[in-house]
């Protein structure tokens, strides 16, 4: 029974010490930015680690009357783009934390 609760104590300690860096790891993902493209990079998407949104850049020769419908699938594009690789950060800085395991399919950080 002793050796259960040693046990136990040291999972409780390994499990406090994944919580500190899973919280380093969230600060650094907010101070982290991904841009995503489209249109060739003529919209540009740019979102944090936390899948927060910084910015949009738009070429000014897309802004034009009559390709609005261009504009706003490109947007869409870029964002897209950007949120996948946000995804792909996420995870690879999962896989370094978590020694290799992966994250369980809708993790969230």
């Amino acid at each position: 029974m002793i050796g259960g609760l040693k046990d136990f104590g040291a999972l409780m300690k390994q499990a406090q010490e994944m919580q500190q860096k899973l919280g380093e790891l969230q600060e650094r993902l907010a101070d982290t930015e991904v841009v995503g493209q489209s249109g060739g990079g003529m919209v540009k998407v740019t979102l944090n680690g936390r899948n927060e949104t910084r910015r949009v850049e738009v070429d000014p020769s897309l802004m034009t009357p009559g390709d609005r419908g261009v504009l706003e699938d490109l947007i869409v594009a870029a964002c897209n783009d950007a949120r996948s690789k946000v995804e792909a950060l996420v995870q690879e800085q999962m896989r370094s934390l978590t020694g290799g395991l992966p994250l369980p399919p809708g993790f969230k950080l």
